[in-house]
């Protein structure tokens, strides 16, 4: 089935993140109509002046409506809802990163559990009284689910009930419960994991990030595995695209009658680690930032990591005709082009 977007109401929890920001723009500018309802508490995991920069950009469009507010509060979801009656939801906001899990596993429950819950009772209840209601929820799982799996490339179709994580083991948690929301109340629901997304304006608690202000600084930068991991980085503007097709195309029931699926949103092209620092100092020099390589140091593998990622996009591109183009160089100089910018006189070498 195809679910046109103009006109409709979607509401995006996380509309300040990365992901978030970029999807409500893209949808304001391309569809005709369209309104965004954004949700945020702006968590101050990283600087919320960047959140507020993405922010400034979205509040030029008459169309679009953010309430500052926390998905695991129910008065703040059930508001919304009641006031906007969103056809089509999003679910973006979560608490991410590994490492930061260890430490911090109350918010990790908070937002990534009882937030998830929040959205999908809220859901469930649009339908009430013969309501339309939630023509199609989407949300964000991630492809650390997959955990230390062996097999390569990741299909959605793998055993991924191993996670090194709470993070993972979160957002497994999260495809189960949604799963079940949608098998009981006949809710189309579609999961994506997503495969390091990076790019301009992007979290400066993901690696290229803070390499890049490590490298500006001249400090040393730590090369976990002693450099032996691989990653399937993800451009945002292919993520972006990628969602936008989902968005249209609530699945149909599966074989046992729930309309619920999974897709990975990946290039399949894993990067070893090591080149991605070599290709983000090339970019840094050819740009100015910096005039020579930086300095590293080698360290063992970090608790919660795991040693490759490597999305199978087979399903998703039969089905959406979907796969990201961008590669490693391109995505990174666009990253660079707007760090200079964004951190100003402090990338002058």
């Amino acid at each position: 089935m195809k679910l046109s977007l103009e006109g409709r109401t979607v509401l995006i929890t996380g509309a300040a993140g990365f992901i978030g920001a970029n999807l409500a723009e893209r949808l304001l500018k391309d569809r005709a109509g369209v309104r965004v309802i954004g949700i945020d508490n702006m968590n101050p995991y990283y600087d919320v002046s960047l959140k507020e920069m993405r922010l400034s950009r979205l509040e030029k469009f008459e169309n679009f409506c953010l309430i500052r507010g926390s998905i695991a509060d129910p008065e703040t979801v059930g508001k919304v809802f009641e006031t906007y009656a969103p056809s089509v939801v999003v679910n973006l906001a979560a608490q991410t990163g590994v490492r930061y899990s260890l430490t911090n596993p109350d918010v990790y429950i908070e937002s990534n559990l009882i937030g998830f819950f929040r959205i999908l009772e809220a859901c469930r209840h649009s339908l009430d009284g013969g309501k339309k209601g939630v023509e199609h929820f989407v949300y964000a799982s991630s492809s650390s689910v997959y955990g230390c799996n062996e097999k390569v490339p990741y299909s959605v179709q793998d055993k991924a009930d191993s996670p090194v994580s709470l993070y993972a083991a979160t957002k497994k948690s999260d495809e189960m419960m949604a799963y079940a929301y949608s098998s009981l109340f006949q809710i189309p629901t579609t999961g994506l994991r997503f495969f390091t997304v990076y790019g301009p304006a992007g979290r400066p608690d993901m690696a290229y990030f803070r390499f890049t202000d490590k490298l500006v600084r001249g400090e040393t930068i730590e090369i976990f595995n002693n450099g032996d991991m691989y990653r399937d980085f993800t451009y945002i503007d292919d993520t972006v695209a990628g969602i936008t097709k989902v968005l249209q195309a609530p699945p149909s029931p599966d074989a046992g009658g729930t309309p619920h699926k999974l897709y990975n949103i990946g290039n399949c092209r894993p990067e070893n680690l090591l080149t991605f620092v070599e290709t983000l100092e090339r970019c840094l020099m050819e740009q100015g930032v910096i005039d020579r390589p930086g300095k590293k140091t080698f360290l063992p593998m970090q608790a919660g990591d795991v040693y490759q990622t490597c999305a199978d996009m087979e399903e998703t591109e039969r089905d959406f005709g979907f796969r990201p183009h961008t590669g490693l160089y391109e995505g990174l100089s666009e990253f660079v082009k707007w760090y200079r910018g964004y951190r100003g006189k402090e990338t002058t070498p």
